[in-house]
């Protein structure tokens, strides 16, 4: 009887441990299918749209605050939109959403919030033009929360014998200094003048393209150490960088050629552009800049 008992039991155990298990339906699915991305729509809005990002201060635009920015569509799909925002040396990834009334494409997009730069962009695309608002979360946190642009596509390629334009005068009105003068009036009397001195570069930022061949010593040893400073970072403006620095975004941001697209170019400088920063940085500790007075 005992034994009779104990082979039951076993033979039930057996039963149960056989039996085959229910398969769940995301085990049924094919690998392909999960892994299937959503097609992507209006690839044409896909690139780089650049413009002035200007301050908005009690309602008018405010051009003393203005930078060049580049807003970059990525990726469309139903699901929503990806790109990234690329701003005084800021490169933010950002996503939203798009909705599409006759031939107007509407855009809400966010960057992530963990930058106190971070915020939301308001834009819509009709035709050639890309135009809206941007408005920080931390409004407190920023000097001008609210900014505004108008934007056109704009490819870019790196180019090494892109040169700064010719007809410019290539002044630092951002790094002025005071000079404070006497001189005697007529009646002999002395009196004080206190002017504004900038610092100016010479023809030679347009003449030494840095990316192109290995400078010598002999050719630079007599520059401004402001030229200096703009054949330097006309090598990275050529390569797309963001500048962080106001003083050195004055000589780049009205340049057509110029496309923000990266806040940094390691690895992408190539060997002759190392070596001519390497040195141009060397001169640069020396280098010395004549002040005077320009109007503005």
């Amino acid at each position: 009887m005992k034994y009779a008992y104990f082979s039951a039991l076993f033979c039930m155990v057996l039963l149960f441990s056989c039996k085959p298990k229910k398969k769940t339906a995301a085990a049924d699915a094919p690998v392909a299918a999960a892994q299937e991305l959503p097609p992507e729509l209006h690839t044409d809005l896909y690139g780089n749209w650049v413009g002035d990002f200007v301050s908005v201060v009690e309602g008018e635009q405010d051009y003393e605050d203005v930078a060049r920015i580049n807003i970059r569509l990525t990726r469309i799909t139903e699901d929503g939109v990806e790109g990234r925002s690329v701003v005084k040396g800021n490169d933010r990834p950002m996503k939203g959403t798009l909705t599409l009334t006759g031939n107007k494409y509407s855009f809400i997009m966010d960057e992530p919030g963990s930058d106190r730069h971070d915020g939301r962009f308001e834009f819509s695309i009709t035709g050639d033009t890309l135009k809206g608002k941007w408005k920080a979360y931390k409004a407190t946190e920023v000097r001008n929360p609210v900014k505004e642009f108008v934007l056109v596509k704009k490819p870019f390629r790196y180019n090494a014998n892109l040169m700064l334009p010719e007809d410019w005068d290539y002044v630092d009105y951002e790094n002025g200094r005071t000079k404070t003068e006497l001189y005697t009036n007529e009646d002999g009397t002395v009196d004080t003048s206190i002017n504004k001195v900038y610092r100016m570069a010479s023809e030679e930022v347009y003449k030494i393209n840095g990316s192109v061949k290995e400078l010598t010593e002999k050719e630079i040893k007599n520059l401004k150490k402001l030229d200096l400073e703009i054949i330097r970072n006309t090598i990275f403006a050529r390569h797309g960088y963001s500048f962080r620095n106001k003083g050195v975004r004055q000589f780049f941001d009205q340049v057509e050629w110029y496309v923000p697209v990266t806040n940094s170019i390691d690895g992408v400088l190539t060997g002759v552009e190392q070596k001519n920063v390497a040195l141009l940085q060397r001169f640069e500790k020396y280098a010395r800049d004549n002040y005077d007075t320009f109007g503005r």
